[in-house]
C-alpha cells in the first residue's frame, strides 16, 4: 500500500500557483492523480482546454471559476467538475490565498489560449 506522507509530496510551481503533488504514477497509483493548488491572493487565471476530467474541490479561501464562459465563485466545501475538451480558468482576485484540491486521472494535457501543449508533471 503506497503511503505518501505531507513531507514527501512534491512541489511544482507555474504561473504564480504552487501545485503540491500526492498521487502520481511515480507514487504509486495507477489511474488518478491528485495534487493541492495553493493560489496567493490578486492571482489571475491562465485559462487551459483539459483533456481528461477534472474534479477541482476548493479547501480554503474562495476562487473564481470559468468553465466553457461560465463562471461562478466557489468557497470553501464547493467543487466544480470540468469535462474533457472543457476550457477552464482558475483565479483568485481576492484578499486571501486560496487552496483547492484536485482529482484527474492520469495523463491528463492542457492546451494554453495560445496552443500550447502541457502536460502537467503532477498528472503523469
Amino acid at each position: 500500500m503506497p503511503v505518501i506522507r505531507a513531507s514527501e509530496a512534491v512541489v511544482h510551481e507555474m504561473h504564480g500557483v504552487r501545485f503540491v503533488s500526492y498521487a502520481t504514477p511515480a507514487a504509486g497509483s495507477k489511474e488518478l492523480c491528485a495534487w493541492r493548488t495553493e493560489i496567493p491572493a490578486g492571482t489571475p487565471g491562465v485559462a487551459h482546454t483539459v483533456s481528461r476530467e477534472e474534479i477541482l474541490h476548493v479547501l480554503s479561501g474562495s476562487l473564481r471559476f470559468t468553465i466553457d464562459g461560465r463562471t461562478d465563485t466557489l468557497v470553501a466545501g464547493d467543487t466544480a467538475i470540468a469535462t474533457p475538451g472543457a476550457t477552464l480558468t482558475v483565479e483568485n482576485p481576492g484578499d486571501l490565498p486560496a487552496t483547492m484540491w484536485t482529482t484527474t486521472s492520469v495523463g491528463l494535457e492542457a492546451v494554453l489560449a495560445d496552443g500550447t501543449r502541457l502536460s502537467p508533471p503532477w498528472a503523469q
